[in-house]
């Protein structure tokens, strides 16, 4: 592909330094249908990256916008805060009977704000209200937001730095496997919590992703969970479940602690909830831990009607037989599993690991530089991945769940070619 210099002058010399996604796909997009973006030059890009998981239904999914243009057209409410509209009533009643009644949860729905660390905001709120202590454990290489409660409850070192204040309440303890096998799960943790003298204030709750996305494609074993569970239930802690990135279908089920057999006592929920990529998230949890007063933990957009009628579209259009979804899911992430394998077994002593449910991979490198290299060949290629991890030494794979078979195969070869080319 021969990809003529676009004009990002107003970009490089306006908006913030900060910017990090456009540093490594140098274009400017202009138009996105299903897994594939366009520039303005026409280029062709197939998306591995799905909005950091918010497209799970791709982009532009033709029910979804027929259904919010329907809505914008007769003048629906656009922004309604917390006040009692149409479309929030359609997506509750939608979201009870499609999926928190199928799946026996009896969780209360709040509406904290737009986005994921809105709602991680509001769990860790909700959870020390409701013991009355301050301590949340959170673990090693977690994610949890850029706000400064999520920040706390976050491991990435050069993230953590970026708050610029000391980053209180929060102790990490070890991800499942962060000692290659070498410990048995939770000894550290459940010995501070019974020792006098460990210093360890008694937690609140304790926070955790099944699958942690941006510490490396990290996935915890269901038993794994299961303990953790059992851990918080002896020791009086909430368990809440951080499902911004893996849920929605990402990892098969809905939810993605589903396979675990486990029920949180909190789950945060955002990206892909709207299933559009507008901005919304809820906090779901126990009722009995529904102890706010009114008021007490509001936004001024937490009422984004129009992302409540394309997440009513999409739980309609593909859960109202989830099983079917959830099988689709698993078949396609079979398919990549079985070129991760190839790719490996023709780079041996490059690839460390690969590792992934569903529809979220990653693949490891011994050179933390390899992954980001690749990342950029495959771009050249017309292929959009990202990278993870501590050291961004992880090429991670996030295709939309509607991808179809033979897009996977395209991409999974240009990714099995940068990974050559960058030898």
């Amino acid at each position: 592909m021969t990809i003529t210099q676009p004009d990002l002058s107003v970009f490089e010399t306006l908006e913030s330094e900060v910017r990090s996604y456009c540093r490594g796909w140098p274009t400017v997009f202009d138009q996105a249908r299903g897994s594939r973006m366009y520039d303005e030059d026409g280029h062709e890009y197939l998306d591995f990256f799905a909005g950091a998981g918010s497209l799970n239904y791709g982009h532009n999914t033709p029910v979804l916008k027929r259904a919010l243009i329907d809505y914008l057209e007769r003048d629906g409410v656009t922004h309604g805060l917390d006040m009692s509209t149409t479309a929030k009533r359609t997506f509750l009643q939608t979201f009870q009977n499609l999926v928190l009644r199928p799946r026996d949860l009896p969780y209360k729905v709040m509406f904290p704000g737009p986005t994921g660390t809105n709602a991680v905001e509001s769990a860790l709120k909700l959870a020390r209200k409701v013991k009355g202590r301050e301590a949340i454990v959170s673990f090693t290489n977690a994610f949890h937001g850029m706000s400064l409660g999520s920040l706390a409850v976050t491991g990435n070192a050069f993230k953590r730095a970026g708050a610029g204040i000391p980053l209180v309440h929060g102790t990490p303890m070890p991800f499942d496997n962060y000692f290659d096998g070498k410990v048995p799960d939770f000894l550290w943790f459940e010995r501070l919590l019974e020792d006098q003298g460990s210093g360890l204030n008694k937690p609140a709750a304790v926070i955790v992703e099944t699958v942690q996305g941006e510490g490396g494609i990290n996935v915890a074993r269901p038993e794994w969970l299961r303990a953790l569970k059992a851990l918080c239930e002896r020791q009086d802690m909430l368990l809440i479940v951080d499902d911004i990135q893996m849920g929605c279908g990402r990892t098969g089920a809905f939810f993605s602690f589903e396979e675990a057999g486990i029920v949180p006592d909190i789950v945060t929920v955002s990206k892909s909830i709207s299933g559009y990529g507008l901005p919304m998230s809820l906090c779901l949890f126990r009722p009995e831990l529904d102890v706010w007063e009114p008021g007490e933990h509001n936004g001024t957009f937490r009422g984004n009607n129009p992302a409540f009628v394309t997440a009513t579209a999409a739980l309609e259009a593909y859960w109202t037989d989830g099983s079917a979804m959830e099988k689709q899911t698993r078949a396609r992430g079979e398919l990549l599993e079985q070129w991760l394998i190839s790719i490996t077994e023709e780079n041996l002593a490059d690839v460390r690991e690969y590792r992934g449910r569903g529809l979220v991979w990653g693949m490891e490198f011994h050179d933390p530089e390899r992954a980001g290299r690749i990342a950029r060949r495959a771009f050249d290629l017309g292929l959009l991945v990202e990278t993870s991890g501590p050291q961004g030494e992880v090429v991670k794979l996030l295709p939309a769940l509607t991808i179809t078979p033979e897009e996977l195969d395209e991409g999974m070869s240009v990714l099995a070619r940068a990974v050559r080319e960058t030898a």
